[in-house]
């Protein structure tokens, strides 16, 4: 299975169609983390399994979701109403109510994997507006039974960064 992850394009409708183009016909599953500034039925986000972020004011936007891909859960959420640019805490705790295999953010641009208990906690950085680096990036995780790749992107597409480890799967 193959996940796409972007969050934080601001509003980028061009960086967020040119990452669904390259993308749609190779992953399984696409997610946006939130603060898209788009509307929640424009165009570009079409195809996503999407939620708001602090700078989403459509209101049909959910906070969180729960996604039960018939392998795993996926449980998104922007990160700001969980505290994540201190701590996984909050979002950990929330993780273990949902049963979620696969956490993603985003919120404080900064790029990051990290399995804590057999779950995975991603966040994919910010595809137009990165923090801890200078080009913007998003991610694809790829699975194989437990065995979990995630592939960190620039806006151009190119591989930047690699990381691997074992889920722990229900």
């Amino acid at each position: 299975m193959k996940i796409l992850v972007v969050s934080d394009n601001h509003g980028d409708r061009t960086i967020l169609q040119s990452v669904k183009d390259v993308w749609r016909n190779q992953v399984d599953w696409m997610f946006h983390a939130g603060d898209s500034e788009l509307p929640f039925e424009s165009e570009e986000m079409d195809g996503f399994e999407k939620v708001r972020g602090n700078c989403d004011f459509d209101v049909m936007y959910p906070e969180e979701h729960v996604v039960d891909t018939g392998h795993l859960k996926v449980f998104i959420t922007h990160g700001h109403l969980f505290g994540i640019k201190s701590s996984l805490n909050r979002i950990r705790y929330r993780a273990e109510e949902t049963e979620a295999n696969i956490i993603l953010f985003g919120h404080s641009h900064m790029l990051g994997a990290e399995l804590v208990e057999g779950r995975l906690y991603l966040n994919p950085g910010s595809i137009r507006l990165p923090r801890d680096r200078n080009e913007p990036t998003y991610a694809v995780i790829s699975i194989e039974g437990s065995e979990v790749e995630v592939d960190f992107y620039t806006d151009k597409h190119e591989k930047l960064l690699d990381w691997n480890g074992e889920l722990r799967v229900n």
